[in-house]
């Protein structure tokens, strides 16, 4: 039997001979016997879905801070509805032709409009991950667009609104140079005066406590329901805090499950 074995393995080509030495191996031979080529076997193969995902907060809330280290760490497109509106009327596309009629009569661009400039845009990522800012913002939007295309899941960004009062009160500028000063962490040294100048700084009037609780108060009215929307459909996923550097951490543990961090991605490519 041996024998015959070993003419058999000698005089037959590797994929048949590869079967045979799997089957002496489980005849009892100690050594085990490598049944791939010589070099090895290759690597498996790394599968990663993309990521459909929206970006929810109020403004003040840090949004723009967290969508810029989900970039960084997980190698997503940002899209920011206005740079997909401001694209799509630049080049002059159908929707985005429709969408400048409206825009410059002072109107607001119809949902069903709105909805077709940012399909557009999206239908042309096909290889990446995306992170979609600002859209949509109201149910009959996200029906719309929920009707065309799979949304994965919206990440709401959960602050108290008393926490972006504080945050946004706290904001003075220098009118001449767009210098920023916060009240809380970046104070001037000579209070209200500008530390290069001396010039006095002011608050912009969307900085102001009145105009910034009815920012947050119309906020609130436009998302609570698409947050049920969401809630309902499955895909809403809430992170709250005070920081962004306390949020930003349970918002990357969240998105690690979802799919590979950047580094993570090129040390499996390496291996």
């Amino acid at each position: 039997m041996s024998l015959c074995l070993f003419l058999v393995l000698t005089l037959t080509t590797w994929p048949v001979r590869s079967q045979l030495q799997h089957y002496v191996t489980q005849e009892g031979h100690p050594q085990p016997v490598s049944t791939c080529p010589t070099g090895g076997c290759p690597a498996p193969k790394m599968i990663s879905k993309l990521l459909r995902a929206i970006i929810m907060g109020p403004p003040g809330s840090g949004k723009g801070t967290i969508s810029g280290r989900i970039v960084h760490d997980f190698g997503m497109k940002h899209l920011s509805s206005g740079d997909l509106l401001r694209i799509q009327i630049m080049t002059r596309t159908a929707a985005g032709v429709e969408a400048q009629k409206f825009i410059a009569q002072g109107a607001l661009v119809p949902d069903e409009v709105m909805v077709q400039l940012i399909l557009n845009e999206l239908r042309e990522i096909t290889n990446h991950s995306w992170l979609l800012d600002g859209f949509p913002r109201t149910v009959t939007q996200a029906e719309a667009l929920s009707a065309k295309l799979e949304i994965d899941v919206v990440m709401n960004l959960d602050i108290p609104f008393e926490t972006i009062k504080e945050r946004l009160t706290a904001r003075w500028i220098h009118p001449g140079s767009g210098r920023v000063y916060n009240l809380d962490w970046n104070p001037p040294q000579v209070p209200g005066k500008d530390d290069v100048t001396g010039e006095p700084l002011i608050q912009r009037d969307d900085d102001k406590p009145e105009t910034v609780t009815a920012r947050l108060r119309n906020y609130e009215n436009l998302t609570k329901p698409l947050l049920q929307f969401y809630s309902t459909a499955g895909k809403l996923v809430s992170f709250h805090g005070t920081e962004t550097n306390v949020i930003y951490p349970k918002v990357k543990d969240f998105l690690v499950t979802k799919i590979p961090a950047v580094a993570d991605h090129s040390q499996s490519v390496k291996q």
